[in-house]
């Protein structure tokens, strides 16, 4: 497989721009661009973070019972048999509601 002059020529510069002597300047670009870019945007990105969860309401939906949701064909193994293996009463709801009305 024969390169193309053209593709020879661009490896040669990339080459050379690879070996121009300027050794310590890539590492003390990424550290400034570190430092200047990346951390602020890392603190925007928590702001955001935070101000949306503080407008969120935590209040529960209410419970509407779909039955193509509760479908249950047998019991679970473990338990009760009515709860799944990772139940969270807080966010999971049985096939007759919420466990708890202070959700």
């Amino acid at each position: 497989m024969a390169l193309s002059p053209t593709a020879v020529a661009a490896r040669r510069v990339f080459a050379a721009a690879a070996h121009s002597g300027q050794e310590g300047g890539s590492a003390r670009t990424w550290k400034i661009l570190s430092f200047v870019v990346a951390m602020p945007g890392v603190a925007v990105c928590m702001a955001n973070a935070y101000m949306k969860m503080h407008a969120h309401s935590h209040d529960a939906p209410e419970f509407v019972p779909y039955a193509h949701l509760q479908l249950r064909t047998k019991r679970f193994p473990w338990g009760d048999g009515n709860h799944s293996l990772f139940h969270n009463p807080h966010t999971n709801a049985l096939p007759d509601g919420y466990e708890s009305p202070h959700h």
